[in-house]
């Protein structure tokens, strides 16, 4: 890492990276909502049309369902918000901290140094 405190001049900078951290969690809570909704959903409109299974084939298949529309949307609803408090973290919040100093701020992005 090549940043330098703006305060001290130490190099011994963290990243805080809370942008990251919520929304990644608010994203795969969202998700999980809605592809447990959607499934569930689903579920409800296959029982309806035709129970060729039994009863207890439409459930299985309405919970299995249920569980793996929540996972499948959790994870993907996790990566959206990782992606969009990455682009949080480097573009609005002071995302480093200096370890020396406690001092946070963050790195403009148009710096010579990082022009490849």
């Amino acid at each position: 890492m090549h940043e330098k405190c703006p305060n001290c001049l130490s190099v011994r900078i963290g990243k805080n990276n809370y942008g990251k951290k919520t929304a990644g969690m608010v994203g795969s809570s969202a998700g999980a909502y809605g592809g447990f909704s959607a499934a569930t959903a689903g579920a409800r409109a296959g029982a309806a049309l035709g129970i060729v299974a039994g009863p207890v084939g439409a459930t299985v298949g309405g919970i299995g369902g249920a569980v793996i529309g929540a996972l499948l949307g959790g994870a993907t609803g996790a990566s959206a918000g990782v992606i969009l408090g990455d682009v949080l973290d480097d573009r609005v919040l002071d995302n480093y901290r200096c370890l020396d100093c406690g001092y946070f701020f963050s790195v403009d992005s148009d710096s010579p140094d990082d022009i490849r």
